[in-house]
């Protein structure tokens, strides 16, 4: 028995979408995939406003970075420990 999808994209809207994406320059894919981490990076930084509105830039940069740096890495190179000051 073949597995469900995990999505909730109906398949013909999915084949529409994955038509298009073949059709897509490598260039243009490039492009797709900026815009949407910019997007999820803006909303993320939109989440740590919220949670911590007393924090400056720096603060707010560096609970952004944490979110996709390793924790480890994070406390070598920035001092910051997200175990400690959350992200």
């Amino acid at each position: 028995m073949p597995s469900k999808p995990h999505t909730d994209t109906h398949p013909a809207v999915e084949a529409v979408l994955i038509e298009g994406y073949r059709k897509m320059s490598p260039s243009q894919k490039l492009e797709r995939v900026r815009a949407l981490t910019q997007t999820v990076q803006q909303l993320a930084l939109a989440d740590i406003r919220r949670r911590h509105p007393d924090a400056d830039a720096r603060e707010q940069g560096l609970r952004l970075a944490s979110r996709w740096i390793e924790p480890a890495l994070m406390r070598k190179v920035f001092n910051w420990d997200p175990d400690l000051f959350g992200y």
